[in-house]
């Protein structure tokens, strides 16, 4: 019996939130169950050995195609499993070559060819003869490939295994999509069409969850309050459109900034301001996590491409910063104050230190008190980080 493997649905996620998109892909769909009937088709067309779904991974991806790398995310055969989460440059290999082009390729015999790369094969004791590989699309962009390796009986793959491997890809592509389309109908109740992050209305809700499990366990509760300075020039100098576009880039950028803390909730408050929750994170934890944020989006280019028929990439540097303000919530035992009264005073602290920034000059991480009494808190501005 063949055993297809993937992913965790929480480490598939990442994989298919694409720049373009207006949501993040999540567990609700079974992802996992997706990709392994995927290479199950596969193996129904092109009776293979083994086989391997590799995507790029949109959190780190660059335009020089050759400099991304790509993931093993699905495979079946011997020894395959091992391959999981394994990232292969696309600068190597037929996997690579394929990602490259978008163009499809054939290898007889592997001995012979130039492109391919022994190392992963041998890392796990595959002896490999011939190998298929094919481009997999989301909307018109090469994102990663399909790859069979020895074809059952004579080892040897032929063109019209290509030929069929092309057009099981196509559906390949079709089904990516139809999960992409489900999963932003599952989304948009609580997901920022503009950005993809959480709007506000579902902010408030994790908001509410995270400072009840905060006030359960004991632990803290950070909040990261954040607006865009000088917005208004990108507007005003480049147009609306340049504006959105911007906005969707800092969407992207918050989720790849914030990536290693899987906890985080990141949502656009609205305009151009964001907030984080830092569930666990201390003030000083949520002032570190501030300042990466911060510099990121002061060294960030924007509108690096073209975002649109007749518009194109602007390369905005030195221009857009951001002001942070940092607050934490300390639960204290026996204190009677209502959790909505709380709330707002951790939203309040957070949003003052916010507007302190901005009234020190801007780019700025301004921290605020995390002194929690039994009436409520005041906000006391004790440090701040360039």
């Amino acid at each position: 019996m063949i055993e297809y493997n993937s992913l965790a649905p929480q480490e598939l996620a990442r994989f298919l939130d694409r720049h373009k998109a207006s949501f993040s892909l999540k567990s609700e769909i079974d992802l996992d169950v997706v990709l392994r009937e995927i290479l199950r088709k596969a193996f129904e067309f092109v009776p293979s050995e083994s086989g391997c779904i590799l995507l790029d991974d949109p959190y780190r991806k660059v335009p020089e195609r050759k400099d991304n790398d790509l993931v093993f995310i699905s495979t079946f055969g011997p020894g395959s499993h091992e391959l999981l989460g394994t990232r292969l440059s696309a600068a190597r290999g037929i996997a690579g070559r394929v990602y490259q082009t978008g163009k499809s390729y054939l290898s007889e015999d592997v001995a012979k060819d130039r492109y391919f790369y022994p190392d992963i094969a041998d890392s796990i004791g595959h002896q490999t003869f011939s190998i298929v590989c094919v481009p997999i699309y989301i909307g018109k962009n090469v994102c990663g490939v399909l790859e069979l390796i020895n074809r059952h009986g004579s080892g040897v793959f032929s063109e019209r295994d290509m030929t069929l491997l092309e057009i099981f890809a196509g559906y390949t592509s079709f089904v990516l999509q139809n999960a992409l389309d489900a999963k932003r109908a599952h989304e948009l109740a609580k997901r920022d069409d503009l950005t993809g992050l959480f709007n506000d209305r579902w902010f408030h809700v994790r908001l509410a969850e995270e400072m009840e499990l905060a006030r359960e366990s004991g632990s803290e509760c950070s909040l990261i309050f954040m607006d865009l300075d000088n917005f208004k020039y990108v507007n005003d100098q480049h147009g609306h459109l340049a504006g959105s576009q911007v906005l969707r880039e800092v969407g992207f950028l918050l989720n790849r900034t914030l990536l290693k803390i899987e906890t985080a909730v990141v949502s656009r408050y609205g305009g151009d301001e964001f907030v984080i929750i830092l569930p666990g994170h201390s003030l000083e934890e949520g002032a570190r996590v501030a300042e990466c944020v911060r510099s990121a989006i002061a060294d960030t280019v924007f509108l690096p491409n073209d975002y649109g028929f007749g518009l194109p990439a602007v390369n905005l540097t030195g221009v857009l910063s951001a002001s942070v303000g940092v607050a934490s919530y300390v639960p204290v035992p026996g204190a009677k104050v209502k959790p909505e009264q709380e709330r707002n005073d951790l939203l309040r602290r957070a949003d003052a230190a916010m507007y302190d920034a901005k009234a020190r000059g801007k780019n700025l991480v301004v921290v605020g008190s995390a002194v929690t009494r039994g009436g409520g808190t005041s906000l006391v501005s004790d440090s701040s980080s360039r």
